[in-house]
């Protein structure tokens, strides 16, 4: 039996024998993750198995609420600590005696690696079972790529990797991944009997790289189409294709030499640029949540909510908090708009009836939650109420006073306007320190990410409810200050002035939206302000005009686009032409004349620009805005703009967000193009202190999260 010493922390491998068979325990909180210390307790326990002679057998447990969440993310790019996972899986699978893995929670990555190296998997109902490293820019690398295809067949083991998504105890056993499944709660308990009962009956013991792959032909075509597939989807990400690789090796080699060849494709995805993107992207999500406020107070209870105005926004707001259990009352000014706003609501869920993924009993069911209301005494109840009105400030503090008329004391009052001054609508109410800011993103029920704008007054409190009900609404939270546009839409709207000026000085929209999507986005800045609806930032436009600097260049294309009510996709052309209400725009050779035109009134002569070079400036642009948003503090820190960026506007997520990417150029290669650019204009390229103050010091954004982290 594996003990720790006195005082000492528990290992975090155990075992014990019991009637024959030892247990082997993972306790190593919060996931059971495949640390260095695990790794060797697993080798260590089945070398005690193998010598010993009371021990005829093997059971594999994880403690707590997971079999392993997977392997240690954090190891990953730095000096390997032996034993290797593959070596790990290998020992077990190789083990002279039955060795049978009972997984309860989370077998994920590494976790089902081990799983699928034991010589039967038991499951228990909460079961979830998947190989997700694509989502970090990874393959499995221990024997998924090889293993799962021998127990699940070749397509539909490539289609779990590649789509990253688990299985549960249900759909793993159909898929043969698991032996057995068995209700119960306790995995000893439940693997216990199993492991009796394989015994008594003299099972032989099942190695899955003894497995043969049926019908070889078949399966080499099915991978020829799924390649071709990921090919389209993947839009250049690294891991997918060598994923397909590494399975068509799976059909074609031998176990041994399929294996090699897997090492040798996961080292080469650790040592990709995408990696280390995507894993930051995974742990600024986790980091972003920890914000002084959420440490400072407890939150509210939020058991009902009233969401004002039944527009596309509002009705996304509504669904989301539906989709999430909780009764909403709309409020709208008439009986008209409030019947317009609960089709809206129903539009939504009537789509997901109509592909199956809704029953009729279930829509009943979440709209049985929805009432709707033109009084708004009928909200004087509830504990949070979200505006979202028009944008316009004087509305949205009539909105407001309103609310402070009717709701109780200590009801949370949230706006969710994208550019206005929340302290100035929070004086509108007689209670500031109960307002605050939700900034959701639209389709607002599709959108993860949710900016929590904090202003002067607000409690404490109030912003730890804000952060708890994102997590509720399983929405992506990002603190950020008061300014105009927050964090995303005030740099959006500097980068966007970037693709404005590169439009006016040579390169046509469609240049410019093609590179960028050549970088990795869906959608370039053109086809996105099509997407919204260009009349949105033309009104915006205009409320600035009165405080713009006079000495500032602007470009006036898109208000001549608009001047002729091309609004984008409603009205069936923008910067793109959409015929008969298609979603993917044409080149419309009557804008390329507009911006001509704007070009000759200005005097200026176009030029060419490469795909890099219009990325070089639509980036700097970005970035160094990014950093004057840090320290101005209306961001905490460098990665909260990145998953700004990564959850709200689009940025290639394998790239990590602007600021991490800015880290991966080198910050000086960023300053020295700021640096050159101003030689053009030196008003809108001027370069952000903290930019120039990283650069003198050697250090990058990624030390400023570093510090973050150390200080909480």
């Amino acid at each position: 039996m594996t003990l720790a010493a006195p005082g000492a922390t528990a290992a975090p491998v155990q075992t014990h024998c019991q009637d024959g068979v030892l247990v082997v325990r993972i306790d190593n909180p919060p996931v059971n993750a495949l640390g260095a210390a695990v790794r060797q307790g697993l080798i260590a326990a089945i070398d005690e198995a193998e010598s010993r002679a009371d021990v005829q057998a093997v059971l594999i447990v994880g403690a707590g609420k997971a079999f392993i969440g997977g392997a240690d993310i954090r190891e990953f790019g730095k000096t390997p600590v032996p034993p290797p996972l593959p070596e790990v899986c290998r020992r077990i699978e190789s083990c002279a005696k039955r060795v049978v893995a009972a997984i309860h929670g989370a077998a994920l990555g590494g976790g089902l690696e081990v799983a699928l190296a034991a010589h039967h998997r038991v499951a228990l109902p909460g079961a979830q079972l998947g190989l997700p490293e694509v989502n970090l820019g990874l393959l499995p690398g221990a024997g998924g790529t090889q293993r799962a295809p021998r127990l699940m067949g070749v397509k539909p083991a490539a289609e779990l990797m590649l789509s990253g998504k688990p299985l549960n105890a249900k759909a793993a056993l159909a898929a043969g991944l698991v032996d057995r499944l068995v209700d119960g709660t306790d995995p000893v308990a439940v693997g216990l009997a199993c492991v009796q009962e394989w015994q008594a009956a003299q099972a032989p013991l099942r190695r899955t790289r003894d497995i043969a792959i049926a019908d070889q032909a078949a399966a080499l075509a099915d991978l020829d189409t799924l390649a071709a597939d990921t090919a389209k989807k993947s839009r250049g990400l690294f891991s997918p294709q060598k994923i397909v690789e590494c399975v068509r090796n799976a059909v074609e080699l031998p176990f041994d030499e399929g294996m090699q060849r897997e090492r040798a494709a996961f080292m080469e995805c650790i040592a990709s640029p995408q990696r280390a993107g995507l894993i930051h992207a995974f742990f600024a999500e986790r980091e972003v949540a920890k914000v002084p406020e959420a440490k400072a107070a407890a939150p509210r209870p939020v058991a009902s909510i009233a969401v004002i105005g039944g527009g596309t926004m509002g009705a996304g707001i509504t669904v989301s908090a539906l989709d999430a259990g909780l009764p909403v009352t709309m409020i709208e000014r008439d009986d008209v708009s409030l019947a317009r706003g609960r089709a809206h609501v129903e539009k939504v869920y009537d789509g997901l009836v109509a592909k199956g993924r809704m029953t009729a009993d279930a829509k009943a069911a979440v709209m049985a939650r929805y009432s709707g209301s033109t009084r708004y005494d009928d909200i004087a109840a509830v504990d949070l109420v979200i505006e979202a009105v028009f944008e316009d400030i004087e509305v949205k503090k009539a909105v407001f006073r309103e609310l402070d008329r009717v709701c109780k004391p200590g009801a949370v009052l949230a706006t969710n306007t994208s550019y206005l001054d929340i302290d100035a609508i929070a004086a509108a109410t007689q209670r500031p320190q109960d307002v605050i800011g939700l900034h959701f993103f639209s389709p607002a029920n599709i959108m993860k990410l949710l900016e929590i704008v904090v202003p002067a007054k607000v409690s404490a409190d109030v912003v730890a409810t804000a952060f708890a009900l994102a997590k509720t609404l399983k929405k992506v939270p990002v603190r950020a200050g008061v300014c105009d546009g927050f964090i995303g839409n005030r740099i959006l709207a500097v980068y966007k002035q970037a693709a404005d000026y590169l439009m006016e000085d040579g390169a046509s929209p469609y240049e410019i939206d093609a590179a960028v999507r050549g970088f990795g986005y869906p959608m370039g800045p053109f086809q996105v302000t099509d997407l919204a609806g260009g009349d949105i930032g033309w009104a915006t436009r205009k409320r600035r005009a009165a405080t713009r600097d006079p000495q500032a260049r602007y470009v006036e294309i898109a208000d001549r686009i608009c001047e002729r009510g091309w609004f984008g996709q409603k009205t069936g052309r923008g910067f793109y032409l959409y015929p008969e209400g298609a979603r993917t725009g044409q080149p419309d050779p009557e804008v390329l004349a507009i911006v001509d035109a704007e070009r000759a009134k200005k005097g200026v002569v176009p030029r060419s620009f490469t795909s890099e070079e219009i990325m070089r400036r639509y980036l700097a642009a970005m970035v160094n805005e990014g950093a004057k948003v840090v320290e101005e503090g209306i961001a905490l820190r460098p990665l909260d703009v990145d998953v700004t960026f990564l959850s709200g506007y689009g940025f290639p997520r394998f790239r990590g967000g602007p600021m991490h990417y800015a880290d991966t150029v080198g910050l000086p290669k960023i300053l020295a193009d700021i640096r050159e650019f101003a030689q053009e204009d030196p008003l809108f390229w001027k370069p952000a202190p903290l930019l120039e103050k990283l650069v003198a010091e050697g250090r990058d954004f990624g030390s400023l999260n570093r510090a973050a982290a150390e200080a909480a």
